[in-house]
């Protein structure tokens, strides 16, 4: 077990005065409380650290190389205690944010290059997979933050829902491939909207493009390559698509803001925290 910085910061106080009850009223405290303390750290230590005599104490062989080895850890740990006071009460740090590509570029460019501005002391790194996988590596806390997709509730996220967005079918005018659907298979937007379409005659796709990249469907859409299963919020970032038929099916989709609950409480987090939720007011 590792000494605590009390237990240490009593021993060095012994270390100067040599008396126990000299540098107990030095530090404020009762005289049991100080040899409780120099007990506990000769337990932890595993050795002697003073010999008491009817004239005071001295410090034994390896007390005296401790003390030495103690004022460092003193040091080191005020160190990070002004980090830690520093991080809780400005606005620096290293922190990552993660999305899908898709929600990134819809996202991203409205809060991060003000933020960045504001806060020169605060370093961002950017994560791109898809929501499950960003939710996952958030609880496992190997990333700070998640704009993602339809999350599961998880008893160690705060979930903050941000917008709504629509899955739906989307064309372009000049759409030379009407028959043709581009969609990711994968995804269960896709499914479930592919089951809404199956015993409809005006939705019978002859032939399917699988992709697993939004972008590149968004942007095959607006080549007319096809027909294309897209959030709304991101085929409006493509170019000259519509709507397909009139009242398509959708698959309403929630874009939230995920943390674990118990990582965030310094002012660059909720600094964080408060500028993406801007983004979708």
């Amino acid at each position: 077990m590792l000494p605590s910085p009390t237990e240490i910061e009593y021993f060095l106080e012994i270390s100067k005065t040599l008396n126990l009850s000299r540098a107990s009223e030095r530090l404020g405290i009762t005289q049991p409380t100080l040899s409780m303390s120099v007990k506990r750290l000769e337990q932890n230590i595993g050795t002697k650290l003073l010999i008491r005599s009817k004239s005071g104490v001295q410090l034994t062989k390896f007390g005296q190389r401790f003390v030495g080895s103690a004022q460092n850890m003193l040091q080191e740990w005020e160190k990070l205690r002004a980090i830690a006071l520093s991080e809780k009460n400005e606005v620096q740090g290293q922190y990552v944010i993660g999305s899908h590509p898709s929600v990134a570029l819809y996202s991203l460019a409205h809060f991060l290059p003000q933020l960045l501005h504001d806060y020169p002391k605060l370093h961002i790194e950017l994560a791109h997979d898809i929501s499950r996988h960003i939710t996952e590596k958030v609880i496992s806390h190997k990333i700070d933050f998640g704009i993602v997709i339809n999350p599961i509730a998880h008893p160690d996220l705060v979930i903050i829902k941000l917008a709504s967005d629509q899955v739906t079918f989307w064309t372009t005018k000049k759409n030379r491939n009407p028959h043709t659907l581009i969609c990711d298979q994968n995804l269960l937007q896709t499914q479930d909207l592919s089951k809404k379409i199956r015993n409809h005659d005006d939705w019978n796709f002859e032939r399917i493009v699988h992709c697993s990249d939004l972008q590149v469907i968004t942007d095959l859409v607006g080549h007319g390559c096809g027909v294309g299963i897209i959030p709304t919020r991101v085929a409006k970032k493509g170019k000259n698509l519509v709507v397909y038929g009139e009242d398509p099916p959708v698959f309403e989709d929630v874009v939230t803001l995920i943390y674990r609950y118990d990582a965030h409480d310094s002012l660059a987090a909720k600094t964080i925290i408060e500028s993406i939720k801007k983004v979708f007011v």
